[in-house]
């Protein structure tokens, strides 16, 4: 038995001719041993199999690493996914991750798919793409740590070098140079969002521009200064994140590509 067609999020071999299944293809999944396969190949699929263990479900909270998978780029699979439903029927919507999506479908969504790990339910199914968006947003505020932020690296220099160096060109070396020492999964998470932003600011019919999406995305992206920020320093915190976010986004595309376009062309959903 095969579960429905689903999209690959990481390239995998096929499981009956060896070739690779490229990043976005539909495939066709085993229920029993999870063999994997493209469609064009299913009446070639031995009939009999071995049943594998089920993939283990996530964490509920945990940092991004926990989630990203063993080979590069490290994307979560739940961010590939939202991104990727969110670029097929989102990119004419007014109000892209600004409009908030149904709290209680967000939380549900959220549940079965950390629930389910690596195996993804499809998300063709949830009929607001701002529920998806929701998802996105929550799981990214839920991590241990924001994702311009690692135990690992230097990233206390983010807002520094964002909004204290007053020529751009500096300040572009300096960001890239800190965005570079990033946890390798802060690093490539980040990259593949920007350029996911920034296809979000191109739309017209979005009407999300850079600013706006700064806004959004500042405090769940950059974080405070501090663990547990007072009012007062999260007012003053608001408008650093934002220019952070602005900055990241002011970088040229082809920098953030060279961290996700690893594993062939079609990395990133067109």
């Amino acid at each position: 038995d095969t579960v429905p067609p689903l999209q690959v999020i990481r390239p995998e071999p096929c499981g009956v001719c060896g070739s690779r299944i490229r990043f976005g293809k539909t495939a066709i999944k085993c229920c029993q041993c999870q063999l994997l396969l493209h469609t064009k190949c299913q009446e070639q699929c031995p009939s009999l199999c071995t049943p594998r263990p089920h993939h283990h479900a996530w964490p509920q909270e945990g940092v991004l690493a926990d989630f990203a998978p063993s080979t590069p780029p490290l994307v979560p699979t739940l961010v590939v996914q939202c991104v990727t439903e969110v670029e097929k029927r989102g990119l004419t919507e007014t109000g892209l991750y600004r409009v908030p999506g149904a709290e209680q479908l967000v939380r549900e969504w959220k549940r079965k798919l950390l629930r389910a790990g690596g195996a993804l339910p499809a998300l063709s199914s949830v009929p607001d793409i701002h529920v998806v968006c929701g998802v996105l947003k929550d799981f990214l505020r839920g991590l241990k740590e924001p994702l311009g932020k690692g135990t690992a690296s230097p990233l206390t220099l983010l807002p520094g070098a964002a909004t204290d160096i007053p020529d751009d060109a500096a300040s572009d070396t300096a960001l890239c140079h800190v965005v570079s020492k990033l946890p390798p999964a802060n690093r490539d998470t980040l990259a593949f969002l920007m350029l996911h932003l920034l296809r979000v600011s191109h739309s017209p019919d979005c009407k999300m521009d850079v600013l706006n999406l700064s806004r959004v995305f500042g405090p769940t992206l950059v974080g405070h200064s501090s663990a547990n920020p007072t009012p007062l320093a999260i007012m003053e915190d608001t408008p650093r994140q934002c220019k952070v976010v602005a900055r990241l986004l002011s970088l040229p595309p082809s920098f953030w590509r060279g961290f996700v376009e690893t594993e062939q062309e079609n990395l990133v959903p067109m």
